[in-house]
């Protein structure tokens, strides 16, 4: 954060003291809920499940494999984002001219919710006890991965925009799982739980993110137009690792090739992402009629910003 909006009085000030003043009012330990009290077998609906549109020939065993080790999957990748954003934000607080800044106390409320967050996908994790290794975090793609997270998170602007897409994508995964009546109860809570408090984490992203757009260089803003899609497509796709298939007796790399292009997950990308690219509208990081082709493919959108036809529905979402 630059000493410029340090320093002045902004008009963003009071939504994000605000979001402020109910942080400090909702705190919620997850060391509350029913931990061991998570079923066997099954943990969400079958119709909830990645290979949804492969029409597998899998025992209720191996569905039920697939089940856990995709949720674990999902959790292990929510507590690596949420650990690259507190990285992120450190930076942030340790370079601020102002640590007064209310942007730099809403960091530290953000940080501390992230923890807990992660603590508890951390217990969910144990309890669901996957066997899966995720090809993604060793090797060429690990090291590319992991420098990628480092010269991200020093970009406030950049970082912003992929903090929506770690935000947005999650959020409506968990909001189809929590309303789904096959999900298990205590899965059902932390869904619900997380949700509530990345509802503010979205609010605050949306209010700080006009600012940083102005004082990011040319750069960085060339980035957000044609390299932030293609990094939240890869967020998105590696969310379920082909070791997820492989644990469930499935051929690993080629049932996840299969799964990127089936439709329903193509449309589940689409309705995902596409708020994302509502902010980056609405506050002017991209003009109407000039969406850049890399957020058409991600989003299923013309260059207007408006859906193309053809997706196909969401399994499990019910209209809000």
């Amino acid at each position: 954060m630059s000493a410029t909006l340090a320093a002045d009085t902004r008009p963003a000030d009071g939504r994000i003291s605000q979001l402020n003043a109910v942080s400090s009012r909702r705190v919620i330990d997850p060391e509350s809920f029913e931990w061991g009290s998570m079923r066997p077998g099954a943990v969400i609906g079958r119709e909830l499940l990645s290979v949804h549109d492969l029409d597998l020939d899998l025992s209720e065993e191996e569905l039920d494999r697939l089940s856990r080790e995709q949720v674990a999957s999902m959790l292990d990748a929510g507590v690596r984002f949420e650990a690259a954003l507190t990285a992120g934000f450190a930076l942030q607080i340790a370079e601020a001219p102002d640590v007064t800044d209310p942007r730099i106390v809403y960091m530290f409320h953000e940080i501390g919710e992230e923890t807990r967050h992660s603590r508890a996908f951390v217990r969910l994790i144990h309890e669901l006890a996957p066997t899966a290794r995720n090809p993604f975090e060793r090797g060429p793609a690990g090291w590319f991965g992991h420098r990628m997270m480092r010269w991200a998170v020093s970009q406030p602007a950049l970082l912003t925009v992929l903090i929506l897409g770690g935000e947005e994508i999650p959020d409506l995964l968990q909001r189809i799982a929590s309303e789904h009546p096959d999900t298990d109860p205590l899965l059902a809570a932390v869904n619900r739980y997380h949700r509530q408090e990345e509802a503010r984490h979205l609010s605050f992203a949306r209010t700080v993110l006009p600012e940083l757009w102005a004082e990011a260089p040319p750069r960085e803003r060339r980035r957000i137009r044609w390299l932030a899609p293609r990094i939240i497509q890869v967020l998105f796709d590696t969310m379920v690792h082909p070791g997820v298939y492989r644990a469930a007796g499935l051929p690993g790399w080629e049932t996840w090739k299969a799964v990127r292009r089936s439709p329903s997950r193509v449309a589940l990308r689409h309705t995902a992402t596409r708020p994302i690219l509502a902010t980056l509208l609405s506050t002017g990081v991209i003009d109407a009629g000039r969406v850049p082709r890399p957020w058409q493919h991600l989003c299923g959108v013309d260059r207007h910003g408006d859906p193309r036809p053809g997706d196909v529905p969401v399994p499990g979402l019910r209209a809000s």
